[in-house]
């Protein structure tokens, strides 16, 4: 609304400006030399006139050279008629014309000012048509949704891979939205309402969309956070406006993406502004969900990453009733995800789905798109002919590490502190079981503030972790701080981001998982279960003592000592292997898994206590 004000504003500004530019223009063009009759006399004797005009009240006409001041007409009052016999004698033409100098001034300031206020009428209505895709004034309570048809999406759940139970859930819309006599024969009928939860990046949008392209009906899709306005009622107005165009192309398909925007939990942030005007909103909603009949073949369609914070009104039966779980994929996800993608660019026959898709835990959809696309930049800065695997490595390391700073220039003390670090990360790893391989070590900065990365693959996906595995995890994470503290005897800054990660991990263990013996089975802190971050509680009030939180930094703590001890004691077992490998890769920069294991086999492989073997 106030982009559209500031147009009307300055358009209006610009209009009389141009307004007073054209009157000036068409002013100068029609200016003339005001002369006595007495003067025109001289002109006319001395042969300076070329042409004269005769109106009822006035002479004007033409000089045959401009005046000294540029002018090269003139105006005076009219003559007698006798004077014509006069001016023949002398050959100049008379001509006879009405006096419309008054009509042409006119003219002048009218002419201009109707052409700018009908371009002014032109764009907005325009603009109050959602012409230009921003609303206007006058359609303030209409739905902004984008109506797309089958041909318009050209999605369908081919192009949706990774998340075949998802896809089988929806199925079962599409059948009811193409067959609705035979899907409802026993008396069933379609959930109103399907709610498509996960972590961003994850597809639900583009499941969405292809829900709609195979069921080949009219789709409505809009974000939550656009029937937020700043006038009071028009979300609610807009709601209502949606519900509306969808029964009238019923079967349809309404998507309302981000709903956390619209459907928070009311009275949840009761400091925050507008929150009548959201709660109105989500009361249409509400309303609208229960008002409309199942069968008559028209599907809510929501998506969200913050399940946590909706309304409970929203997911009860008869609203919401289903809920479809969008997670990360899996390996054989990733690898079908993959195939979608590498048919997009000229892969060389090295380059396999599976064997990207081992690269890549973790990875979303959005995520495994972005590589492929960055392997592909990848290769066109190289001037390649095809995009390989060695692309694709280069471009996991740019996604996960950053991009590579050689302009970076570290003294030698650095060079040698980030040289020790990133080899006690390597070798810790290398000697506990139960962690991910060591894939590569370099000094090379990359990113923000990282003077040197150690990229660790897993070889499989995992979804448990035991409280040896996550001591062991804290134990690597350390293991470059305990290296500093071997060699050089100090510690230095660059460790901050490790201690940040282990200390998460410790207090998870101990707050999320009951994994600390003194404080017992119990949980101090909940988690969303599909992001894994701390759920936002309105009005949250930590729920145990002083006493019990005193409890929990103690073990905290205890937990980080001893994964710190435990990777001390390793790299002093491993003193010789770890000085030759801090001095290998401060000659190479980069070492790889290769690199890492025929340095572990120059000396005996280790045999740990059992303290650091245990897995718990």
């Amino acid at each position: 609304m106030q982009r559209e004000t500031a147009f009307h504003i300055w358009y209006f500004i610009a209009a009389i400006l141009a307004v007073l530019f054209l009157q000036y223009l068409m002013t100068t063009a029609v200016q003339v030399e005001e002369i006595p009759y007495s003067q025109f006399e001289t002109y006319l004797r001395g042969g300076k006139i070329a042409q004269v005009t005769v109106s009822e009240h006035s002479l004007a006409g033409t000089f045959k050279q401009p005046l000294e001041d540029g002018k090269s007409r003139f105006a005076t009052n009219r003559v007698d008629p006798a004077f014509a016999d006069e001016l023949a004698k002398y050959g100049v033409t008379i001509e006879g014309a009405p006096d419309n100098s008054g009509l042409v001034s006119i003219l002048s300031w009218i002419l201009p000012t109707l052409f700018f206020v009908a371009i002014w009428v032109f764009v907005f209505r325009r603009m109050a048509g959602g012409g230009f895709g921003a609303g206007g004034m006058m359609s303030v309570g209409k739905s902004r949704a984008k109506v797309y048809v089958e041909t318009d999406t050209k999605v369908t759940f081919a192009d949706v891979a990774g998340v075949d139970e998802a896809k089988a859930e929806l199925k079962e819309i599409v059948d009811f939205l193409k067959n609705p006599q035979e899907y409802g024969r026993l008396g069933a009928h379609v959930p109103k309402g399907v709610l498509l939860v996960g972590p961003p990046g994850t597809g639900k949008t583009l499941l969405a969309r292809a829900l709609a392209g195979e069921a080949g009906v009219p789709f409505f899709s809009i974000n939550g956070s656009e029937f937020v306005e700043m006038f009071v009622g028009v979300g609610a107005a807009r709601v209502r406006d949606l519900f509306e165009q969808a029964r009238a192309k019923a079967p349809a398909i309404i998507f309302i993406d981000e709903l956390d925007a619209l459907g928070r939990a009311r009275g949840a942030f009761p400091g925050i502004g507008g929150h009548d005007e959201k709660e109105q909103t989500l009361n249409q909603l509400l309303s609208e969900l229960d008002g409309f009949d199942a069968r008559s073949g028209l599907v809510l369609v929501a998506a969200t990453n913050r399940p946590e914070i909706l309304d409970p009104a929203l997911l009860r039966a008869g609203r919401f009733d289903r809920q479809v779980l969008v997670d990360r994929p899996d390996r054989i996800g990733r690898a079908q995800i993959l195939a979608i993608y590498l048919r997009r660019v000229d892969a060389a026959p090295d380059v396999s789905a599976e064997a990207v898709a081992s690269l890549t835990p973790g990875f979303t959809g959005a995520d495994l798109a972005n590589l492929v696309n960055e392997a592909a930049l990848v290769a066109t800065r190289e001037k390649a002919p095809k995009v390989t695997m060695g692309h694709f490595n280069a471009a996991v390391e740019r996604i996960v590490a950053g991009l590579e700073k050689r302009n970076r220039v570290l003294n030698r003390h650095e060079r040698e502190a980030v040289a020790f670090h990133e080899m006690g990360h390597a070798l810790v790893a290398m000697s506990l079981p139960g962690t991910d391989a060591v894939h590569k070590v370099s000094i090379i900065p990359r990113g923000v503030g990282a003077l040197g990365y150690t990229i660790q693959r897993p070889t499989e996906d995992r979804y448990l972790m035991t409280r040896g595995e996550l001591g062991n995890k804290m134990a690597v994470l350390l293991g470059g701080r305990a290296a500093e503290r071997l060699v050089f005897d100090e510690i230095s800054t660059g460790a901050a981001d490790d201690l940040a990660k282990a200390t998460d991990i410790a207090r998870s263990m101990v707050m999320q998982y009951g994994m600390e013996e003194s404080l017992g089975n119990v949980v101090f802190e909940r988690r969303s279960p599909y992001l894994g971050t701390p759920q936002e509680m309105p009005g949250y009030e930590r729920g145990f003592s002083e006493e019990t939180a005193r409890t929990i930094d103690a073990a905290v703590e205890r937990l980080t000592k001893e994964a710190f001890d435990r990777a001390t004691t390793i790299l002093e077992r491993r003193r010789g292997v770890l000085e030759r490998g801090a001095q290998l890769l401060l000659e190479r920069e980069t070492l790889t898994e290769r690199d890492l294991g025929e340095l572990a086999q120059v000396e005996p492989a280790m045999q740990l206590p059992a303290v650091l073997s245990a897995r718990n």
